[in-house]
């Protein structure tokens, strides 16, 4: 009798399952959207530098407790977007010594992704009537970083900045954001200007 009654059990539990047709639901990625661009003037009083900022964007001042006094970072919230910015004053003495040890730290930063990275493209800025120079890193890849640069007067000031997205470094889901937040850091090298 115990073994009937189990094998009209299993016989109810295995013959409607096999009816069913499971499909897996392919993998997705959340939709993102993007609000409409438009910029507001970072001009802290106290700070050697200003630029334009997304409206969208939030200011963390001294991010970390050893911050420099200027360092700031440009967080955009909806999107787990992040551009820390460092300021360094660059000394009279030994001003060609302490640039380009500035310049190669910046490089140094920017190439230590080549192991992630599939290509890194240099592009040399320059806003003379500004006196604004310096060099944009576009880093192709599953790199965590995908875009780094300095800006300098090559006399006193000398501004390092770097974006990063708080997510596993995944290029094709990325991409959207990276391809958005790209033009404000542009407009943020652009705008920059001296105090």
């Amino acid at each position: 009798m115990k073994n009937r009654l189990l094998i009209i059990f299993i016989i109810l539990i295995v013959f409607p399952g096999c009816h069913n047709h499971y499909t897996p639901k392919p993998r997705g990625y959340f939709r993102i959207t993007f609000p409409k661009k438009a910029y507001i003037a970072f001009d802290a009083k106290s700070f050697p530098y200003k630029f334009d900022i997304p409206v969208y964007s939030v200011i963390k001042f001294k991010p970390y407790a050893d911050s420099e006094p200027f360092d700031i970072t440009v967080t955009v919230p909806a999107d787990k977007a992040d551009i820390h910015l460092s300021y360094k004053k660059i000394s009279d003495k030994n001003r060609k010594g302490q640039l380009e040890k500035l310049l190669e730290d910046a490089r140094t930063l920017a190439y230590k992704h080549t192991i992630k990275a599939d290509a890194i493209d240099e592009r040399i800025f320059m806003n003379p009537p500004e006196h604004v120079y310096g060099t944009i890193y576009m880093i192709k890849g599953n790199a965590a970083s995908p875009m780094q640069f300095y800006l300098t007067d090559s006399i006193s000031n000398f501004l390092r900045g770097s974006f990063y997205i708080r997510e596993v470094p995944n290029a094709d889901s990325l991409r959207p954001v990276i391809k958005f937040i790209e033009p404000d850091i542009i407009r943020m090298i652009e705008t920059t200007k001296w105090k």
